[in-house]
This record gives structure tokens, C-alpha cells and sequence, in this order.
């Protein structure tokens, strides 16, 4: 896919206050720790998420997602009156019906004529949404889009925890498949994505590739029920498939965007844990690319997890105009999105 007259135009971002580190969460479950004899440490050890936050229970989505719009409108780079599109993209969401898009849209009065839907594709909502937008704007169909994710992993986290304490048959193997439940975090991000045409800067989505292995749909399931978002998950194979995905579909949008490893001045991956953002940069060989990463403190927010780390990256370390930055996300299913933008 090639995008010629399109343009991330602004993006904001909001973060809960609470915090719980890797630590107290081993605290919490000492009873099993001591039953199966596992080792202290073992959560940072194993994924490098020192902490995670989450926001109070009975927040929903929604307050979320309106937040980091209304953080993004505060720029005062692109109005809300001029909003054709909103798209709410996270996994979690308020209801099952109606869309938490619909939602949103109250909460910041948009106009009525702006299309609106939820997007749901595991942690790629954000980055799928970035494509279907795009190409709206190419074919002239909208000018702007608003695209929000409210991620709280807080549910699935207690959750999680209890479950864990109360399941008298767990052995060392059979608790491996909720490791992946302790390291969700939550965040909230908001992104404009606008034709160049109406806006005074921007920073233009190239395009790139989007592949899946469906065959992985098995690898790491959750539940239905909005409020828990109890999920089980195979880690190691996980990995191995996504990374595999990775490899063809960082090939793909080489070819797509022309360019070489040599071209790239710095990404931005899905962030996952130490392992697989070891493994990412050695299979896609851009270990001595420049890249950031949130999930030491943030652990896994899910589809907010990459745009918020751009985000972050930009606020901090202040991405060079013109770098050739690469988005390279994947998600549960498998499917695997990768996009160049011109900063």
C-alpha cells in the first residue's frame, strides 16, 4: 500500500496515576509462588516490565479515549468541528453494543454528519485504523479522522491474579499461560490523521504492508465479557509465529515504501517485553537502529501500546524532521502491520 496526500497531523496521549510494579504483584501471589517454588523476580526477569499502571475500577473506555482527544483538540491543530471521521480502537471497550465510538463522540460533541464505528483487531486496532483512514482520504471520501484507544488492563490484571490464587490445580506449566495477563498495562492515545491539503504540518504516512497468519488464531484467546477481558495465552509460540509474520511483512513494506534497512533513521514496535523486542530488532536486523520503548513502566497497553511510545518518543527525545521512522506492529490472529512515515 502507498499513501500519497496523507498526513498524521496530531496526536496526544493520557496516562493513569496508579501504579503496581512487577514486585508487588509476586507479593500478591507469594502463596502460589511458594507452592510451585518459583523463583522471586521471576515477571521483570522474564519480560522486563518493572511496572504497569491502571486506572480506578468502573473507568470505562470511553472516559479514556474522550481524555486523550481532548488532549489532542488542546493543541489546536486540527478542530473537532472538522472531524469526518472517529474511529474508537482499542480492545477494550464500554459495551458489546452499542460501539464505544458512539460514546465517545458525545462526550466531545462531534458533528453529527462525522462517520463513526469501533474498529476491534486485537493490539493492531490503532495501526489498522491508521490504513483505513488513509485510504478514506485518498479516495476523497473524508479530510480528517480522529482515532482513539482507551486501553485499562486493570480487570484483566486482578483478575488474573485472583484466579490464580484460587486455582489449586495450577502446576509450573499449566500458570505459563497467564504470565502474559500480568504484564498488561493501560494508556490512552488519540491521533488526527488528515489530508496533507488541510493542514499546515504534518508528518506524511508513506504506507506499507499488511500480512496475516491465521493459523495462530489459537495462540492467545480472551473472553467476551468487557468487563473482565480474561485472556490465555501461549507466550512462547506466540513469539515465534509473530515474529516469523514479521520477518515477511517488514520485507513487503521494504519493497513497498523502497526502502533499505540503511533508509530507516528509527522505529517504533509493538511493545510486548524484553524478548520479543530483542528478538524483533535481531530477526528484522535493526539492532543499531535508533527505537524507544515504553514497556519497562507501561508494560503491554495493548492497540495503544505503539502510537502512544511514538508519542512518547517524540515528546522526549524529539524525532529529527525528515527521519524515515517504521511503525512495525503486530497483533494477536496473527496479522502484522508495518508503515513508513516521513517525519
Amino acid at each position: 500500500m502507498k499513501f500519497k496526500n496523507v498526513v498524521i497531523s496530531s496526536f496526544a496521549y493520557d496516562l493513569p496515576e496508579q501504579v503496581m510494579t512487577s514486585e508487588e504483584i509476586e507479593e500478591r501471589l507469594a502463596p502460589v509462588y511458594q507452592r510451585l517454588k518459583l523463583p522471586g523476580g521471576r515477571i521483570e526477569l522474564m519480560t522486563g516490565i518493572k511496572e504497569r499502571r491502571f486506572w480506578p475500577p468502573g473507568t470505562m473506555p470511553s472516559d479514556l479515549s474522550t481524555q486523550a482527544a481532548r488532549n489532542l483538540f488542546a493543541k489546536n491543530i486540527v478542530k473537532p468541528e472538522h472531524i469526518d471521521l472517529l474511529i474508537h480502537a482499542s480492545v477494550c471497550r464500554d459495551f458489546l453494543e452499542p460501539s464505544t465510538s458512539s460514546i465517545v463522540h458525545y462526550n466531545l460533541g462531534l458533528r453529527p454528519q462525522a462517520l463513526i464505528f469501533d474498529l476491534s483487531n486485537a493490539c493492531l486496532g490503532m495501526m489498522s485504523s491508521f490504513v483505513v483512514a488513509a485510504n478514506m482520504i485518498e479516495n476523497g471520501s473524508i479530510k480528517h479522522a480522529l482515532i482513539v484507544s482507551g486501553e485499562n488492563g486493570g480487570p484483566l490484571l486482578f483478575q488474573t491474579i485472583d484466579h490464580l490464587l484460587k486455582e489449586n490445580s495450577l502446576t509450573r506449566k499449566s500458570i505459563k499461560k497467564y504470565i502474559a495477563n500480568l504484564t498488561i498495562g493501560a494508556a490512552a492515545v488519540a491521533y488526527t490523521i488528515s489530508h496533507k491539503d488541510y493542514v499546515q504540518d504534518g508528518h506524511l504516512l508513506m504506507g506499507g504492508a499488511s500480512l496475516a497468519d491465521s493459523s495462530a488464531n489459537v495462540l492467545c484467546r480472551g473472553g467476551g465479557d468487557t468487563a473482565s477481558l480474561m485472556m490465555e495465552t501461549d507466550s512462547e509460540e506466540l513469539m515465534k509465529s509473530g515474529i516469523a509474520l514479521a520477518q515477511t511483512t517488514w520485507e513487503e513494506a521494504k519493497r513497498e515504501l523502497e526502502w533499505t534497512n540503511d533508509d530507516v533513521d528509527c522505529f517504533v514496535g509493538h511493545q510486548v517485553g524484553v524478548a520479543h523486542d530483542t528478538l524483533l530488532k535481531q530477526t528484522l536486523k535493526l539492532v543499531n537502529c535508533p527505537t524507544f520503548t515504553t514497556y519497562p513502566y507501561l508494560g503491554n497497553t495493548g492497540a495503544s501500546a505503539l502510537p502512544v511510545t511514538l508519542n512518547i518518543f517524540d515528546e522526549q527525545k524529539k524525532i529529527p524532521q525528515g527521519s524515515k521512522v517504521g511503525l512495525l506492529g503486530i497483533g494477536s490472529g496473527l496479522n502484522s502491520i508495518m508503515l513508513g512515515v516521513k517525519w
